[in-house]
């Protein structure tokens, strides 16, 4: 599948059916989170994959969005900004870590989509209860909780916001780009 489909195809899928996924597909989805860009080349994430029900069912109960459980795995994004602070200053390595993990989180989202599979990401949860669950060191930051499985019931993504909603040139007001620079080379 090539890039600009995966991208158009990929949404958040709250419906899971029981079908299980090969666990081999959700190592190639984490596998791809690899690839993030890291400040400093600081790769500071972990990713736990869940398939034990019981743990499932308390990380969804944690995230008050019980379509969490309904997934035959489940993906915990973690990261620990430590190495990135000593090196860029509190504010700046927990921005560069927060920044990391979208990144990567979103990789392992693509890589799902072009793998057949659905998956939703959740940032809403109860951090300290993950924590408990999955025994997660104190220093760590919990980043998202990612259902992994196949859809339900097949569905269209739905349309997002036009481009020229949200591009800009040159400054935040300018909504059409000028042509008409000749010092370009």
């Amino acid at each position: 599948m090539d890039l600009d489909k995966v991208i158009r195809s990929r949404k958040s899928v709250r419906e899971f059916s029981r079908k299980k996924p090969d666990w081999r597909a959700i190592v190639d989805s984490v596998n791809a989170a690899r690839f993030a860009p890291a400040a400093g080349n600081n790769f500071e994430m972990k990713f736990i994959v869940l398939k034990n029900p019981d743990k499932i069912n308390n990380v969804a109960k944690s995230c008050h969005q019980l379509f969490v459980a309904e997934a035959y795995y489940v993906i915990v994004a973690v990261s620990d900004p430590s190495r990135l602070i000593n090196e860029f200053g509190e504010e700046a390595g927990q921005v560069y870590c927060r920044q990391q993990a979208g990144a990567a989180i979103q990789n392992i989202l693509l890589k799902a989509q072009e793998l057949g599979l659905s998956t939703c990401w959740v940032g809403l949860f109860e951090e300290h209860e993950v924590k408990v669950e999955l025994k997660i060191p104190d220093k760590m930051q919990v980043e998202a909780v990612i259902p992994i499985g196949y859809e339900m019931k097949k569905s269209k993504p739905k349309n997002k916001i036009p481009l020229e909603n949200v591009i800009r040139f040159d400054d935040f007001k300018t909504k059409k780009i000028n042509d008409t620079n000749k010092n370009e080379s």
